[in-house]
């Protein structure tokens, strides 16, 4: 399992020379919310396609 450190220095690696630090800043929260989302989905903290539709035509 990779570190956070080292997981964070992948996806820099993968971004091109001319990132800026909002660039990397974006990069780095979007594969942390990925794997929130992940991990509740393991934990069993998400609702199906069905709930989720019934709950949208609520609003």
């Amino acid at each position: 399992m990779e570190t956070l450190k080292q997981e964070a220095i992948k996806v820099i690696s993968k971004l091109p020379e001319s990132a800026n630090i909002d660039d990397i800043m974006y990069e780095l929260y979007v594969v942390d919310k990925v794997k929130k989302g992940r991990e509740a989905v393991e934990r069993g903290e998400s609702i199906s396609i069905e709930d989720l539709k019934r709950e949208m035509q609520s609003w």
